[in-house]
């Protein structure tokens, strides 16, 4: 795995379940080729968003330039067709200087288009998506849930993302406008990049990862995710705060459940959220996987 093996400019590939280490790892990697870091996390991106997806550091940012951090806003969401083409772009400008770039982050789905490409999936009628949105904010994220599970099983059963809104709005106006699932129009062909890349997965012990994890929503809470979540009560029913963090306690601010349970709710369904992105991502047998980040780093020369 020696980057002097390799005649191309060269990405290395950070990725794992939420609370790992990855952007630990991330601007070692950074530091240690002077280079930049490429997120790849669905919610970082937005610039509203900050305690709840976990981004880094005010000195975590200044350390290393990071691209896709506070690019967006929660107003003009995001996909992983854009993601692409950003990434790319970012890639590039990146090569300018220096032979290395590191990619990092959690969304298996922007990490396998941003090495293999995206499948060209049919454009659906605007009036079938309003509807399914009305639907959602009047049924909630169940709907959609057990309504693919019935006619699009298929999609169910691949994806990683069963808490995320706008991923299973996707699928299911896909279905019913084509009549096939979303996975039929993934050919896998995989798009040929004009630079290599080595790909490091964080797999920690189950039982350090859920600590991890409880740790950090513990801290969150002490850092003032309530008071972030409250000033954005008015962007609720965007699709960019359809996801665990936010959904949970603007459930508590409607005064439909206590704040310890939803508390409880968040730790509970990032643990789940990590056991979906383990499985995607083992899914991937080019990925290297590191049980103790921090002194794997030496592997790379």
């Amino acid at each position: 795995m020696l980057l002097d093996s390799y005649n191309k400019p060269t990405v290395i590939v950070v990725a794992g379940p939420t609370a790992s280490g990855k952007t630990t790892m991330a601007l070692a990697l950074a530091k240690k080729y002077n280079t930049s870091i490429i997120s790849a996390d669905s919610r970082q991106c937005y610039q509203e968003l900050n305690i709840g997806v976990a981004k880094p550091s005010v000195s975590e940012l200044l350390s290393a330039q990071h691209y896709f951090i506070n690019s967006h806003s929660i107003q003009n969401p995001v996909d992983a067709v854009i993601f692409e083409q950003y990434a790319l772009c970012a890639v590039q400008n990146i090569f300018k200087n220096n032979n290395v770039a590191i990619l990092c982050g959690g969304t298996g789905l922007y990490i396998k288009v941003f090495c293999e490409g995206i499948d060209d999936i049919p454009k659906t009628p605007a009036d079938l998506r309003t509807k399914l949105m009305a639907d959602y904010d009047t049924l909630g994220i169940e709907y959609l849930q057990t309504t693919l599970a019935v006619v699009d099983p298929d999609f169910i059963a691949q994806t990683t993302e069963l808490e995320n809104p706008a991923r299973l709005m996707r699928a299911l106006e896909v279905k019913l406008h084509t009549g096939k699932s979303i996975t039929s129009f993934r050919e896998g062909i995989k798009k040929q990049r004009d630079f290599d890349m080595i790909k490091l997965g964080i797999d920690l012990p189950r039982e350090h990862l859920y600590n991890n994890i409880n740790v950090r929503v513990d801290q969150m809470m002490h850092d003032g995710l309530l008071d972030e979540v409250q000033s954005l009560q008015d962007f609720k029913h965007l699709s960019a705060l359809q996801t665990v963090g936010y959904a949970e306690l603007f459930d508590y601010l409607s005064g439909s459940c206590s704040l310890q349970y939803a508390v409880d709710k968040i730790k509970q369904h990032t643990r789940n959220y990590a056991k979906r992105q383990l499985t995607w991502f083992r899914k991937d047998t080019s990925i290297h996987w590191i049980q103790k980040p921090n002194s794997s780093l030496s592997t790379l020369q």
